[in-house]
């Protein structure tokens, strides 16, 4: 069975990690995804690394991890006969991915106007480092510059001396999830309107729109959160203890819980300096050393066996390894294995969303395709668009099989300019 946007076609023109995200999002719900690259070396991405696999050593498994569920072929947007191949995808699409610097799809000649000229249904995504517009908009944006400038390192860290960048590329991700949910919405108002939108996300806006109670600490309290470790900035205690061989988390989030945790731990829940979560927190190194004491007497697996059975959320700190080993996580479906064209059979992470119909339980079995080597489905996509080109409107199409190309020389490259 296919996902909720079977049907939608989406003309991905972005490159590296927020944009391709976006589109490897809506591939996963089903959407038929175009992505357009560089024809000599493609999206840049296929260059970072290690590790790069492969007979040749030359697969970057970071490409990998953004681009499942998509087709890839060549395009030089800046030649005639490849302005005229965008035209003619751009009429056939319900929504095109960019990422570009501001003001490099004009001077294409493929602004927001002429794009809804060529498909007025046409649902436009933008991504950029620091949004379009403002004194700042025309600021080129990488992950971690747009973590420090959104706020996001000064929250994470050992100490407020002591900014670290998520270890994860978060900005870019959020980035890919906002605009992703972005058109989702943007498709649902197009069935009411009849025409497509600008749905318009950035790296800063997507940090700042996740700063939740953080923001509100200062836009209502008017104190600065700062990083705290791995504790938790207004809940105590919740954070990584040391245990007798290594440290686990806990999350103690009302009294009732604290109630069970501190009895476990041998100590009066009731005393003063620890009676409420404010006191708790205004004294929270000495409960730290007071609860790293009693769980210095068991090792991890005593005390996670010991919270689970009195129902106190707590948790190991697994490694990637053991997260992809774990039953938990393939029971969720979050490894999918696909045939990759070279690689053979690999298994990649999976999307975190499931489909299933009410009252019987059946889930929407999606069947993933890997991600594609450079220019693989140029034939495959011309074929798909003569036969479109025959239709009437831009909805209603399936994906094409793929169809290895025999060149990737023909159609030269995408702007490459951020």
């Amino acid at each position: 069975m296919q996902g909720p946007l079977e049907g939608i076609v989406v003309l991905d023109l972005s490159r590296a990690l927020a944009g391709p995200h976006a589109g490897q999002m809506l591939g996963d719900l089903g959407a038929h995804v175009i992505k357009v690259e560089h024809p000599s070396s493609g999206d840049e991405s296929r260059g970072w690394g290690p590790p790069f696999v492969g007979p040749d050593h030359d697969i970057s498994t970071y490409f990998l991890a953004a681009n499942r569920n998509k087709q890839s072929i060549t395009v030089d947007m800046k030649a005639p006969e490849g302005k005229e191949l965008i035209e003619r995808l751009i009429r056939q699409s319900d929504v095109l991915i960019e990422n570009f610097r501001t003001g490099v799809l004009d001077r294409l000649s493929f602004s927001v106007e002429r794009l809804h000229g060529l498909n007025p249904r046409l649902v436009v995504l933008s991504i950029t480092g620091f949004g379009h517009d403002g004194p700042e908009g025309g600021r080129p944006g990488y992950d971690q510059i747009a973590q420090g400038e959104a706020g996001l390192m000064s929250l994470t860290g050992p100490s407020p001396d002591e900014p670290y960048r998520v270890g994860a590329s978060i900005a870019d991700l959020l980035g890919g999830i906002h605009g992703a949910y972005g058109v989702v919405a943007a498709l649902y108002e197009r069935e009411r309107t009849g025409r497509g939108k600008v749905v318009r996300t950035s790296l800063l806006a997507s940090v700042v729109g996740v700063h939740a109670y953080h923001g509100t600490a200062w836009t209502v309290g008017g104190q600065v959160p700062k990083a705290a470790g791995n504790h938790h900035a207004s809940i105590s205690p919740y954070g990584a203890f040391r245990c007798a061989d290594g440290m686990i988390q806990v999350a103690v989030a009302n009294e009732g819980q604290w109630r069970k945790f501190a009895v476990l731990l041998g100590i009066d829940p009731d005393t003063p300096k620890y009676a409420t979560n404010a006191q708790r927190f205004a004294h929270r190194d000495d409960l730290i050393a007071d609860l790293e004491k009693a769980l210095a007497a068991h090792d991890r697996a005593y005390w996670l066996a010991s919270l689970g059975e009195l129902g106190i959320p707590a948790g190991a700190i697994r490694t990637i390894d053991e997260v992809y080993a774990w039953d938990q996580v393939r029971s969720q479906g979050l490894l999918v294995e696909v045939d990759h064209p070279v690689l053979g059979p690999i298994e990649l992470p999976g999307p975190p969303l499931r489909f299933e119909d009410p009252g019987s339980g059946r889930e929407h079995a999606r069947h993933h395709v890997a991600p594609p080597m450079l220019g693989q489905d140029n034939d495959a996509v011309l074929g798909w668009l003569r036969a479109r080109e025959g239709e009437p409107g831009p909805s209603g199409a399936s994906s094409p099989e793929s169809t290895p190309a025999t060149s990737n020389g023909a159609d030269p490259a995408t702007e490459s300019e951020r």
